[in-house]
């Protein structure tokens, strides 16, 4: 299901404001963000106004604001990342435990970091393609592929790596800071290859999700989770629900084996619908219906292996 941009989110960054002074590498940014827009619109001025013929200058206007947002987001991206790099020069970036406390510096760090990535995540967000989002990510740190899908999640902006072929799905949260407490958590978070992540699950700092994993819908990770490779995790916290089939070789295949005659499917899908929804069945028929149904599943997954 596509996402309007106004709705899309991608790469995440806390709103936590240790110090008010912070603020002003905010200012700093957007105030020097502008200044290449603006040369750019002078120097535009320049070449095409003409008094006598001013219809030039109109009709490629749309594009020189095309090309002014992606400077504009193209230089608050390189600014923040060369004040990343002074403030992680001063004191760098690091995983562990800390207290949420303005005496912390590691706390403190944390949240200028944050206030450094603001303006430019809101900028790339704004885009309505994803491709600036996933610059966003790459320079901020993040590992990832320019063809994962992580743009109808939140997702944090350091200390995660994600595979290739990942999908995140709506709503869900991606995450290695994380506040508990009078703790700040800060963990690294790993998702390798061909993961899903259901919509509105939640992966804490730590976690590292083996291939060819998905996290159900509604799923929740605890911090340090390790996520074996190859199996369906459901829950909060999360716990193995079966094996993953779905990326093995010639699935298509057996799966249509299994289900050849999809009238007689219906049929059933229609009897046991109008069973659960129009009879009243006593608890004991209603577990042995249960079985039953866990039995002919387990059928069908022989099959398929």
């Amino acid at each position: 299901m596509s996402v309007p941009s106004s709705l899309r989110v991608g790469p995440f960054v806390s709103n936590v404001l240790v110090k008010k002074r912070y603020l002003f590498f905010h200012f700093l940014l957007i105030w020097a963000s502008i200044i290449p827009i603006m040369l750019e619109f002078w120097i535009y001025w320049q070449f095409f106004w003409n008094y006598a013929r001013p219809v030039h200058f109109y009709i490629y206007l749309p594009l020189l604001f095309f090309l002014m947002y992606l400077t504009l987001a193209g230089s608050a991206l390189i600014f923040a990342k060369l004040l990343l790099m002074i403030v992680n020069a001063v004191y760098p970036a690091k995983e562990g435990v800390f207290l949420r406390d303005a005496s912390d510096k590691d706390y403190r760090f944390w949240s200028m970091r944050n206030v450094i990535k603001k303006w430019p995540v809101w900028i790339c967000h704004k885009f309505p393609f994803p491709f600036l989002d996933n610059i966003a990510f790459k320079m901020f740190g993040v590992k990832t592929k320019f063809s994962n899908s992580l743009f109808e999640g939140w997702v944090d902006t350091e200390f995660i790596e994600f595979g290739h072929n990942v999908v995140v799905g709506q709503g869900a949260l991606v995450m290695s800071a994380l506040i508990i407490g009078n703790f700040l958590i800060i963990r690294k978070t790993i998702i390798e290859d061909n993961v899903r992540i259901g919509a509105h699950s939640i992966i804490l700092p730590g976690t590292h999700v083996g291939k060819n994993c998905v996290l159900n819908t509604w799923s929740t990770t605890i911090v340090g989770q390790e996520l074996e490779d190859g199996w369906i995790y459901n829950g909060g916290p999360a716990k193995k629900f079966r094996k993953n089939h779905f990326f093995q070789p010639g699935l298509e295949g057996r799966i249509k084996g299994v289900s050849k005659n999809t009238k007689e499917l219906r049929e059933r899908y229609d009897s046991q619908y109008e069973k659960r929804h129009d009879e009243k069945i006593s608890i004991i028929k209603r577990i042995k219906r249960r079985k039953e149904i866990k039995e002919e599943e387990s059928k069908i997954w022989e099959k398929v292996d």
